[in-house]
């Protein structure tokens, strides 16, 4: 099955879950964006380690790093290999030079590790078909590794389950549009979820 590389975009507020946030993960060679929701504890795990900040004692990804280099263990990769009811599934591929182990974890977590291993993210290509986002060229972001702590202002729309129901296809396009323009990924995510369940009926 083909891999595709990915690679950190931004980090922001949860525009609809409080306490949340939204991690966006782009492919390194293309333009789609894979959109994430996690935790508010993970989200500070990751973006503490991608400003370089040292905190003054070890967090629990920092601890499972030094413990892994301890007994000479590796993460050499993070897959999200599956994507089931909206819940991305993820693993890390862990070596010690002779022997080669995948272990399960959040995804959330598996990103943590990965700034902190310095090692690459994949998923699978038909994960990307069903969530992934297309942006065009004009709509990348300035700077691909910016991290964004600021919350996201959402696009004046009403919520997904109520009136976007009620919108003509043609204009949920519209408001994707609007949404991937002004780089809400996670507003954008669930109104293509919204026209690809009304491709499928």
């Amino acid at each position: 099955m083909k891999k595709v590389r990915l690679e950190i975009v931004g980090l922001s507020y949860s525009q609809t879950q409080s306490g949340a946030y939204a991690l966006v993960l782009g492919e390194s060679t293309g333009s789609r964006r894979l959109p994430i929701i996690i935790g508010g504890f993970e989200a500070q795990a990751i973006a503490i380690e991608l400003e370089k900040m040292t905190p003054t004692r070890p967090l629990t990804h920092d601890l499972f790093k030094a413990f892994s280099k301890n007994f000479s263990v590796e993460v050499t990769e993070i897959l999200i290999y599956n994507l089931v009811e909206g819940i991305f599934y993820a693993k890390l591929v862990c070596t010690d030079g002779t022997r080669e182990v995948e272990i399960d974890a959040r995804t959330s977590d598996a990103i943590a590790l990965a700034v902190r291993f310095n090692c690459p993210i994949y998923t699978y290509e038909f994960i990307l078909k069903s969530a992934g986002i297309v942006l065009d060229d004009e709509t990348l972001p300035t700077n691909e590794s910016s991290m964004s702590s600021a919350p996201v202002e959402e696009i004046s729309s009403p919520n997904l389950e109520g009136e976007y129901k009620s919108k003509s296809t043609e204009e949920l396009k519209n408001l994707l549009e609007t949404a991937l323009d002004e780089e809400q990924y996670e507003l954008a995510s669930k109104i293509r979820d919204e026209i690809n369940t009304r491709k499928e009926s």
